[in-house]
């Protein structure tokens, strides 16, 4: 058994949701600095290590028309170094909007920490993957 990890993966932080062993419910984990580069790298398959994961979901915030910008590729150059693990793409388009609303619901002032967007993201981003994971079943 294993759990799954998504990454939100900005320019300054990443953040980082795990799913429980049956692949059913996304938790926010942490979030972490993106730079140095090799140390966020380190972070991560540590945090995929201690937590038993074994597939990684880097969501690509894909333009509203379909294509990649910038930081869609950005997102995808850097999941290319993550290595031990099977990483996959996830469409997060929205998803820090849904995850402002989240955290608005559960009145959490995410204003003077930012981070929490990036955490409440990849759990968004996390959700979104599992249930259509659930869907092609």
């Amino acid at each position: 058994m294993y759990k799954i990890m998504a990454l939100d993966i900005g320019t300054k932080r990443i953040g980082i949701a795990l799913s429980d062993f049956l692949h059913v419910l996304a938790s926010g984990h942490s979030y972490i600095p993106r730079k140095p580069e090799e140390e966020a790298l380190e972070k991560i398959a540590n945090i995929a290590k201690e937590n038993r994961v074994e597939k990684i979901v880097v969501g690509v915030p894909v333009n509203m028309d379909g294509t990649q910008g910038f930081q869609a590729r950005d997102c995808i150059e850097f999941s290319k170094k993550i290595t031990g693990f099977e990483v996959v793409y996830a469409d997060e388009r929205l998803s820090s909007e849904t995850a402002e609303e989240n955290l608005r619901s559960k009145k959490i002032d995410f204003r003077k920490e930012k981070g929490l967007v990036d955490m409440e993201s990849a759990c968004v981003i996390l959700e979104q993957y599992l249930a259509e994971v659930q869907n092609k079943k």
